[in-house]
């Protein structure tokens, strides 16, 4: 399962990027449903663009230090996330990883030996519905970002479903296998 992460797993941020780890702060339901995952042995990789680094917004180091604590808050609450790839280019760099598209999930697939035809990606972006189905996932829009029912529908690539946030995402999922 591949997720990105503002809108999905923490609150998007109010200003274009969370720049320190004080501005992020979990969704409702994330981390349960991230302990619910663990305990039914799921695969969770996280994959982000966050140009924010790229653009000068903030240093890559902060990056890693609110990615360290996520994942350590995530840990103590019985969560596991496998891996995070983030792409930390700017919009204009022309780069691979950025999403849509799907370097970062070929990268996460060769490492861990995922099928990605068995995969789901979750986002709350039109660019994450895009790079799921094109690396042939299942996908799911999630309504806890900034993207409405309204916006997903003028959307050329429609997500295989539509949850009201994570915790709904991870429902649906586990009932599909």
């Amino acid at each position: 399962m591949f997720l990105d992460r503002d809108g999905v797993i923490n609150v998007c941020p109010t200003r274009r990027y969370i720049t320190r780890w004080k501005e992020f702060r979990f969704l409702p339901g994330v981390l349960k449903g991230l302990r619910i995952l663990a305990l039914h042995g799921r695969t969770v990789i996280v994959v982000s663009n966050q140009a924010g680094v790229g653009r000068g917004y903030f240093r890559r180091s902060e990056l890693e230090l609110i990615t360290r604590r996520m994942l350590e808050r995530i840990r103590r609450t019985g969560g596991k996330i496998r891996a995070v790839y983030y792409c930390t280019h700017r919009f204009d760099a022309g780069c691979p990883c950025r999403k849509p598209k799907i370097q970062l999930l070929k990268k996460a697939a060769g490492k861990f030996s995922i099928d990605l035809t068995r995969s789901f990606v979750v986002g709350d972006h039109e660019t994450d519905i895009l790079m799921g189905r094109s690396a042939g996932c299942r996908t799911i829009h999630v309504l806890s970002g900034r993207q409405s029912r309204k916006d997903v529908r003028q959307w050329a690539v429609h997500p295989d479903r539509i949850a009201k946030d994570l915790a709904e995402a991870i429902r649906w999922i586990l009932k599909q296998r």
